[in-house]
């Protein structure tokens, strides 16, 4: 019974993240059809898997015997999780203890970590309080209207949390590369992530302004790892136009995150409804 429940869980993700095609919209509308459709799939499998764990090799449940390789599958899956986990978190701490390498510099009320080089490169490294990290090139190529733009940008992925929050959606990344959509998911989410902190910047600075230092600063090579790092160039050329139309166009207010966007994760924890009928 326990290996029908972890055959259902699965069917019911491989259809979930099958069914997804890029949705139009506003960001709100994108953003929580994306992110659904990415985090419920593996929190679905992740709590079938718990619930496997919690009641154990033995038993009945609905008049049927369980056995032990449903709970092998299971408690194999979740250190799988861990594992990865443990990876990433050892990665992302190199890269802050890299950061914290550099020399600090002040940039006018802020100060920021200074990569020795010549590429073009401004991001927030770090986890729950990441640190500024600019590039020698960046400072030495932008004019000062440009680089305030580019530091409001990196400032609205400090207000967002997106160094943390994608830490963790990174790790669902990884823990779910075998399910179908998981990179086109994951780029969207990135390109929605800029498109926020863009959105942000546009409040305080020309959105003009900000758009010719996006255009500058896409164009170069990336040069450090995606992990704990969220950095103005992030989402890549090929979202390039779409961030500056969305610059050039009407600002478009992001609304805080209300409760009921999360009222359809509850689903997922369906699966400890069956400890209940566990014997």
């Amino acid at each position: 019974m326990h290996l029908i429940m972890i055959l259902n869980a699965l069917a019911v993700a491989w259809w979930l993240r099958s069914s997804w095609n890029q949705p139009q919209g506003s960001w709100s509308l994108r953003w929580r059809r994306s992110l659904f459709v990415f985090l419920f799939p593996p929190l679905l499998i992740f709590m079938t898997a718990i619930a496997v764990l919690f009641m154990g090799p033995q038993g009945q449940m609905g008049g049927m015997y369980t056995g032990s390789i449903s709970y092998v599958v299971a408690l194999i899956y979740l250190a799988f999780f861990a594992i990865l986990c443990i990876k990433l978190a050892f990665q992302g701490w190199q890269s802050v203890e890299s950061a914290r390498n550099c020399p600090l510099v002040n940039l006018g009320d802020k100060r920021a970590r200074l990569l020795q080089t010549g590429a073009l490169f401004a991001g927030q490294i770090g986890f729950w309080q990441p640190e500024l990290v600019v590039s020698q090139g960046l400072l030495q190529t932008l004019s000062p209207d440009h680089l305030e733009s580019v530091l409001a940008h990196e400032q609205g992925h400090h207000y967002y949390r997106d160094t943390f929050w994608f830490f963790w959606l990174g790790w669902v990344r990884s823990c779910t590369a075998w399910l179908p959509n998981t990179e086109p998911l994951w780029e969207e989410l990135l390109s929605l992530r800029e498109l926020r902190a863009d959105g942000y910047a546009a409040l305080q600075v020309d959105p003009l302004v900000l758009a010719e230092s996006l255009l500058l600063v896409v164009s170069s090579s990336p040069v450090l790892s995606e992990i704990c790092c969220a950095a103005l160039g992030s989402s890549g050329a090929d979202r390039l136009e779409q961030r500056i139309e969305a610059l050039l166009a009407p600002p478009e207010p992001i609304p805080e995150t209300q409760l009921q966007s999360w009222h359809g994760f509850l689903l997922a924890l369906l699966p400890l409804v069956a400890v209940i009928f566990h014997s």
